[in-house]
């Protein structure tokens, strides 16, 4: 079917001032982690459903926009402060002014939420989980019972998340698990972003509840663990207009191959080269499906007993470990 949902429960209303002929143009769009995803999923052809609170001024004008780019959008309608940011650029540079990212969703909010994500992946093959603007809005134990309810209906789950929002959707287990280096160093996984500490540490989100980890790693090659096997993902590095937004974009693609029926690992090829591409483009979440495909073709996955010195970059007791888990 390729229907994918996005738990995306609090988007931002992004305003960006650019330069342009000695004038300011003002850009307004509908941003955050699952609006992203949504984009990028809907560029490579999937039927795409957001849900979503909306709040405010802010939430109404995005509701407007998330719905004229095509997104098919279950909202839950509030009053208050919604998730917006204020970037000028006319300068090249991104200048932050101003940001909030709302008030928390309040108990009915979150029971609301909670329905409309569950209706619609019960609907879906795919469901990505991905987080809030902000720390204080959404309470990291919905993502548990997310996962855990979702999963007990047999659907894919994908969480694209952190923190305590990490823990708690591993908890609940899932399908797939994206999570780039850095993310694994502020949670205190690994002490230093070395293949040789972060190998354990995806065997340690797997333990945890993740059937399959994936990790970005910015410019380096990203690391997959699945089926019992360990994987190092190349992809040609692209010249950066924007990075961010480009492990969402990877995020939707492995979503989108998974839901039209593809393998893990076709799922990571064509992620792998959505991410590639969304660095080289201003807009967050944006690429056309062709190059999406062209840029497929340069992708390589190689396991890593494959890459020459591989066996030499851990020690014995994570050789073995890795030997055991296979």
């Amino acid at each position: 079917m390729n229907e994918v949902v996005v738990f995306a429960p609090s988007p931002v209303l992004t305003v960006t001032v650019e330069g342009h002929l000695n004038a300011a143009d003002i850009h307004l769009h509908a941003g955050g982690q699952g609006v992203w995803q949504a984009r990028m999923l809907l560029a490579l052809g999937s039927s795409v459903t957001m849900c979503c609170v909306l709040t405010g001024e802010t939430g109404q004008v995005l509701g407007h926009l998330v719905t004229d780019e095509g997104i098919r959008v279950l909202a839950v309608h509030r009053t208050g402060r919604g998730a917006a940011y204020l970037h000028d650029r006319r300068g090249g540079d991104r200048i932050h002014l101003a940001d909030t990212q709302g008030d928390a969703l309040s108990r009915h909010d979150l029971d609301e939420i909670y329905d409309l994500t569950l209706r619609a992946g019960l609907e879906a093959d795919v469901i990505i989980l991905s987080g809030p603007a902000g720390n204080d809005v959404v309470p990291a134990d919905v993502y548990r019972r997310l996962a855990a309810d979702l999963r007990a209906t047999g659907r894919l789950v994908i969480a694209d998340l952190a923190g305590d929002r990490l823990t708690a959707a591993l908890r609940g287990r899932v399908s797939v698990v994206k999570v780039s280096d850095e993310e694994l160093l502020a949670d205190g996984r690994v002490r230093q972003n070395t293949v040789e500490q972060i190998v354990p540490a995806m065997h340690a989100l797997q333990d945890e509840g993740a059937d399959t980890v994936i990790i970005s790693r910015a410019e380096r090659p990203m690391l997959l663990l699945a089926g019992g096997m360990l994987s190092e993902v190349h992809v040609p590095t692209m010249q950066i207009a924007d990075s961010r937004g480009a492990g969402d974009s990877l995020t939707a693609g492995v979503a989108a191959t998974l839901a039209s029926g593809g393998t893990i690992e076709e799922a990571v090829a064509v992620g792998a080269a959505a991410g590639a591409l969304n660095v080289t483009r201003h807009g967050l979440g944006t690429g056309r499906a062709e190059t999406v495909r062209s840029l497929r073709q340069l992708v390589c996955i190689y396991s890593m007993t494959e890459l020459p010195g591989m066996t030499r970059s851990l020690t014995p007791d994570q050789l073995a470990h890795r030997v055991q888990r296979q």
